[in-house]
């Protein structure tokens, strides 16, 4: 194992009192070597609420974290509060508090996506992000936010980074990364900054198989890595260390290491050790990516690869494929001497002192570690909408609008043919209405009237439809729409615009015949696929109800657009910028 240096209380990013100390030391001196493995996994709480089962799993494992995806917020508030009254160690309790409260609870308020608040090129709606994210987690429970994602989204064909990063401009990722961190670091939430080494240069995605940043080390160290050492500096208290190989550092660090010994960061001793700890001097705690990705599933056997990544350098292990063997492998990693005794208190010292530097166990010994009931009525507050309809009047973007359609006007665009690709949502609006829905409905509301256009057709009407003349159907139509609500997703290798077989016909073989725009209030990147569109709006944020009145609102020249490119939305295709 590369030489890991040691860590250091008093130092960024813990901060530890003398009390805090000894916390820690007497809490590791009392722990069985059983226990301390417990607090290896930050495993993920599924639809376990019963008490009865969060006993038996606290009395089992007694982990170190847990993390629940978003539910109802009353509901996974009393299981974080049980969670933490019966735990003898306060939990680390996280969340992918990365777009809003959404991230943690379904009543959560859906601030925007992080590409949304960089559109606004405003740190203090970074700012602003980090404090609704902090305070309605807190509210819930959380005291670990999965979050800021501080990958660059240099590959538009990425799969994964897309909207969820700040975009691609590695300066901007750090100033809104550092105001993101800044304001849920004042609600007293620890982040963790992730992708170590870095997503966004692959086209590929980590949670399938092992993935590639294929920067050299001189590219690497202008974008990635002083993004990294940055924020470290500015106090991240972790990282994640994905499943993405960065090659041209591990072949600097390990001279003659051959391909098929690279391995992903989780499990790379040299980008843990050598380059975060020692050359970025990160003193704080380590946590893996989902352990059940494909990205660490295939480059070993699981027997190894769970106590290596521990071996290698991570301090936590996230998710389980099954508790129980997961648990053992753990233990026998320990009993055969990969996780040494020295690696192992190393990694339990990180995980106690990132709770140290939280209080949470001043806070247990208060029994504040959970907040009561009336801490949700912070959920979608006055404050906290309103400074989320001011992030998406900032951030709607005007790519481009070379036929001068806007504004529209009741007397010149009153007839509008809506065509819809993709109408679900992992948003607010998912819990209402479909997003087109939503849209059309608030047009509506000004008096336009919505034609929905149907791709579910027989033969015979898309034959009637395709033989139907120019001229009529110019009769019928003021104005086509194209509204895409089409999102990136894990295990989601392509996003692209297909269109209806025979001929493509739902495709916009009008648009010199009526005026045609197309709205994308998910992925940035459908310009590729429409480049003679020559109206395109891009909104960042699927499924985000203020988001879609900015874009309504700004339609009809009732508000400007403000919003800048965070990313080239041409894709580099000049034809694009038609």
């Amino acid at each position: 194992m590369d030489q890991m240096r040691p860590i250091d209380y008093k130092g960024n990013p813990y901060f530890l009192t003398e009390e805090d100390i000894e916390w820690v030391e007497q809490t590791l001196a009392d722990m069985k070597v059983e226990e301390k493995v417990g607090q290896l996994f930050c495993l993920e709480g599924g639809d376990v609420h019963d008490e009865r089962d969060l006993q038996k799993l606290l009395e089992e494992i007694k982990p170190g974290g847990v993390m629940y995806r978003p539910g109802a917020a009353a509901q996974l508030q009393k299981t974080h509060r049980y969670l933490q009254d019966y735990s003898s160690v306060p939990l680390l309790i996280a969340a992918n508090l990365e777009a809003g409260g959404n991230g943690i609870a379904q009543e959560g308020t859906y601030f925007g996506k992080q590409m949304q608040v960089a559109a606004t090129d405003d740190e203090d709606m970074a700012y602003k992000l980090g404090i609704v994210a902090g305070r309605e987690g807190r509210a819930v429970g959380c005291n670990w936010a999965f979050a800021p994602v501080i990958d660059i989204d240099v590959n538009y064909v990425n799969p994964i980074t897309n909207t969820r990063t700040f975009g691609s401009d590695p300066k901007r990722v750090l100033r809104m990364a550092q105001a993101y961190m800044k304001g849920i670091h004042e609600v007293g939430l620890a982040v963790s900054i992730k992708h170590w080494p870095g997503d966004g240069i692959d086209a590929r995605d980590q949670h399938l198989h092992p993935t590639v940043n294929s920067l050299s080390c001189e590219e690497w160290d202008e974008t990635f890595g002083n993004v990294y050492e940055r924020m470290i500096e500015a106090g991240a208290h972790t990282v994640m260390a994905g499943h993405i190989m960065l090659p041209a550092y591990s072949r600097k660090l390990r001279d003659g290491i051959k391909n098929e010994a690279l391995l992903p960061a989780s499990l790379a001793p040299e980008l843990l050790n050598q380059l975060l700890r020692n050359q970025l001097g990160f003193n704080g705690m380590i946590v893996t990516d989902a352990s059940v990705m494909g990205g660490m599933m295939m480059v070993g056997r699981r027997e190894e690869t769970v106590p290596g990544s521990i071996a290698a350098g991570c301090d936590m292990f996230l998710f389980v494929k099954n508790l129980q063997e997961d648990f053992s492998f753990m233990m026998k990693g320990v009993e055969k001497g990969i996780i040494s005794p020295e690696r192992l208190d190393d990694a339990v010292r990180r995980i106690l002192a990132t709770k140290a530097s939280l209080k949470l166990h001043q806070q247990k010994k208060a029994g504040t570690l959970v907040p009561g009931a009336s801490a949700l009525d912070l959920l979608q507050c006055e404050e906290h909408q309103l400074w989320a309809k001011e992030c998406a009047d900032k951030s709607v973007t005007l790519v481009k609008d070379t036929q001068q359609l806007l504004p529209l006007t009741l007397d010149s665009h009153k007839r509008i043919l809506l065509f819809v690709k993709g109408d679900n949502s992992e948003g607010a609006i998912a819990h209402k209405k479909p997003v087109s829905q939503a849209f059309a409905s608030a047009l509506e509301k000004e008096g336009f009237i919505i034609t929905k256009f149907n791709t579910n057709k027989s033969y015979d009407e898309i034959d009637e439809y395709w033989m139907e003349s120019t001229e009529a159907f110019k009769q019928k139509h003021d104005l086509i729409i194209y509204f895409s609500n089409l999102e990136t997703y894990s295990n989601q290798t392509v996003v692209r615009l297909e269109w209806q077989n025979p001929f493509g016909f739902d495709m916009p073989w009008f648009i010199e015949e009526i005026p045609t725009m197309f709205i994308s209030v998910a992925n940035p990147y459908h310009l590729q696929d429409v480049p003679r569109i020559k109206t395109f709006i891009n909104g960042y944020s699927s499924g985000n109800e203020y988001v879609i009145q900015a874009i309504v609102d700004k339609l009809l020249g009732k508000s400007a657009f403000t919003g800048i490119n965070p990313i080239d939305p041409f894709c580099g295709y000049w034809d694009a910028t038609l």
